[in-house]
């Protein structure tokens, strides 16, 4: 009766089961996997509220690339940031994932083929399966730092090859693109004519020493190009439920691109009017709290390098976004560490295979956690290692 789209095991796994009965129980949890800034403890302007208050929000205009007003503001922020860009050019949605399946259905037929990196975010496969299309991955290896594999990047593209996802930085290494790379992948991706996905929802969140990271891809002229952030994280906002595509390349493509990605979104009308009135007031009062954001992510990690230091955890160099990647001995499997950690100390973190690195053992942690949490979190991670 249902659609093939549902094949995945929608069982829980073993952390969330194990999860599941400490709650059950009562039990504490100290959290280390907090990726919601609302949840955070961190203080929201009241001009955020204030800026739905507006007579606007009361007439329905639908305007499937979005309200003038609301591509303004977005057009400002990246002026905000020394790009020039015309309103055009921006297509609003209503969150990335919305971007992804417009993307998707615009560039690809069933049985297409995207480029993904891995290690990264495990939403991708839902979404390509969605739109019944297939992923194929490339690798990111890590020596002192992470980068693009090329050898495995060429080798993963095929005829059915429609578009290269970047993360930027990537979900959850916190690696950025560098000018060396992004210059072979126009390249690559001009020859092959092969499309760019820039998922540059953390670009904001560059951390001091980071040096040659290209922070986004808005602009690029060589070959077809879109980028991709929004309010979630821009403005630590994700309940506001507005994001948008920036459409660069050649003038004939991205034209092209622009019309067909009306087309779709006119299908569906989905971004909200009052989120669009209050977009330039939302993005203004955001910047508070993404200054709180990047004032935690900064001490926790200096609180988790300072901790782990010369501890079994090694934590691996990280340029931005809110997430480390802590590389932990092979004496285990990372389920059985993070299970472990569960059990034994009520720390939760992620395991590494959440999402998808090669090797094992790796943990996830989110810099984003209160830092009385984190502290006492890594405190215990590390008195933990220690014990085993």
């Amino acid at each position: 009766m249902f659609s093939s789209r549902f094949h995945w095991d929608l069982k829980p796994n073993p952390l969330t089961q194990a999860l599941h009965r400490r709650r059950q129980a009562g039990e504490p949890i100290l959290d280390l996997t907090e990726s919601n800034p609302t949840r955070a403890g961190f203080a929201y302007p009241p001009e955020i509220v204030s800026a739905l208050n507006q007579p606007g929000i009361l007439l329905y205009e639908p305007s499937p690339g979005g309200l003038l007003a609301a591509r303004s503001a977005v057009a400002a922020y990246y002026a905000e940031r020394n790009i020039t860009i015309t309103t055009s050019g921006i297509l609003l949605t209503a969150s990335t994932s919305e971007a992804y399946a417009y993307l998707f259905k615009l560039l690809c037929n069933p049985g297409d083929e995207v480029l993904v990196p891995r290690p990264s975010y495990p939403l991708f496969e839902f979404l390509a399966d969605m739109e019944s299309i297939h992923l194929r991955q490339y690798s990111l290896s890590y020596h002192g730092e992470w980068g693009i594999d090329f050898e495995s990047l060429t080798a993963a593209i095929s005829s059915r090859t429609r578009a290269m996802i970047l993360v930027n930085p990537n979900n959850p290494t916190g690696t950025y693109l560098k000018s060396a790379e992004l210059e072979s992948l126009v390249s690559l991706a001009r020859d092959r004519q092969i499309a760019l996905i820039s998922d540059e929802v953390f670009s904001d969140y560059i951390l001091p020493g980071a040096t040659g990271c290209v922070l986004s891809l808005v602009g690029a002229h060589d070959c077809l190009t879109f980028s991709m952030s929004g309010l979630s994280k821009v403005a630590g906002l994700p309940q506001m439920k507005l994001g948008w595509i920036v459409v660069s390349g050649p003038h004939d493509l991205q034209a092209e691109a622009v019309e067909k990605l009306e087309w779709i979104a006119d299908t569906y009308l989905s971004v909200g009017t009052p989120v669009q009135h209050a977009a330039a007031s939302l993005l203004e009062a955001g910047a508070v709290v993404q200054r709180e954001i990047r004032q935690r992510t900064l001490r926790n990690l200096a609180f988790a390098k300072d901790t782990l230091a010369g501890s079994t955890a090694n934590v691996l160099n990280v340029e931005g976004g809110w997430y480390i990647v802590l590389q932990v001995p092979r004496t285990r499997s990372e389920e059985e560490w993070a299970l472990g950690l569960l059990s034994s100390e009520g720390v939760l973190v992620q395991p590494g295979y959440f999402f998808d690195f090669e090797s094992e053992a790796f943990l996830v942690v989110s810099l984003l956690t209160r830092p009385e949490m984190f502290a006492e979190g890594i405190g215990r991670l590390k008195r933990y290692l220690e014990g085993k």
